[in-house]
């Protein structure tokens, strides 16, 4: 491998991760799906490479769809919920709407609810804005089977996409009253930030204490989450989580749950919340994402 190709690579590596982290939820999986990626770069005669970026992003996808489908038999055993595996990010992402939209652990959640070839589909034309013969090239369709697949997964993702057009300050104000009721058990205060049709999913994967089953409804949530409280010190922060302000707590000063909000009209109609260990491994470094 000659220098030139490790730059290449290099050069496009924050957008193959958030690729692969996008179809697989999972920054873990993507590290992977990259170093496996890389491997067969090494082999690629670049003379017959025409666009670089676009036979990069074509690896990552056949690899990441192989994954995906693994993952899906894996999953079926899982206690509990699962979520995406949260990533800590720079407020920039932030500013790019799309690429912090698309990367949301709503949003995530929501995507596990396609197929795989539909999921991938739809990361690279959605968020992405590759041609269709593009991705026809990647996962192995034709253009006109793509048009049909991103059609229909578009529609599946808009009947189930959270509508929110909040900023980052108001999330910041919203999470700050959340925080203080939420530590101090004040059903009341909670209720206040609530929408009555909020949703509460928590992610233990069977290792931490949490919900087997999704919580509705905002009297049900907020006496859940005043109930959670522990007797050990408990700190809450606010952190960019996938792209916008979510909140860390610690416990003896390591992240022991990751949350996540949705918000609609300044209430909050959706929290995601990862206390599996195994997601939580990174939680403590910023990752780069890129479009």
């Amino acid at each position: 491998m000659n220098a030139v190709s490790t730059d290449v690579f290099v050069l496009h590596r924050n957008l193959l991760f958030t690729v692969a982290y996008e179809m697989l939820g999972s920054a873990a999986d993507a590290e992977d799906v990259l170093q496996e990626a890389w491997l067969r770069w090494v082999d690629v005669d670049r003379v017959q490479v025409r666009d670089e970026r676009a036979y990069l992003v074509r690896i990552v996808t056949r690899l990441s769809l192989n994954r995906m489908r693994t993952n899906a038999r894996r999953r079926e055993t899982y206690v509990g919920p699962w979520l995406p595996e949260p990533l800590l990010t720079t407020p920039d992402v932030a500013e790019d709407v799309e690429l912090a939209d698309s990367v949301s652990l709503a949003m995530l959640t929501v995507l596990e609810t396609l197929g795989p070839t539909e999921r991938a589909v739809f990361v690279l034309r959605e968020v992405f804005a590759f041609e269709y013969d593009e991705i026809a090239a990647a996962v192995d369709k034709t253009p006109a089977a793509v048009r049909q697949i991103a059609h229909r997964a578009r529609s599946h993702v808009a009947e189930r996409k959270p509508r929110s057009e909040t900023t980052a300050t108001q999330y910041e104000r919203v999470l700050k009253q959340f925080m203080h009721a939420a530590s101090t058990g004040d059903v009341q205060g909670l209720m206040d930030v609530l929408a009555p049709d909020v949703v509460l999913v928590s992610d233990g994967g069977g290792v931490k204490k949490a919900a087997l089953h999704p919580i509705l409804g905002s009297d049900k949530v907020a006496r859940f989450l005043a109930g959670a409280s522990v007797d050990v010190p408990v700190t809450l922060e606010i952190a960019y989580v996938n792209g916008a302000p979510g909140i860390h707590i610690l416990v003896d000063g390591n992240v022991e749950t990751v949350v996540s909000a949705v918000l609609e009209d300044g209430l909050i109609t959706g929290l995601y919340a990862v206390r599996n260990p195994e997601k939580l491994a990174r939680v403590d470094t910023v990752v780069a994402l890129s479009r």
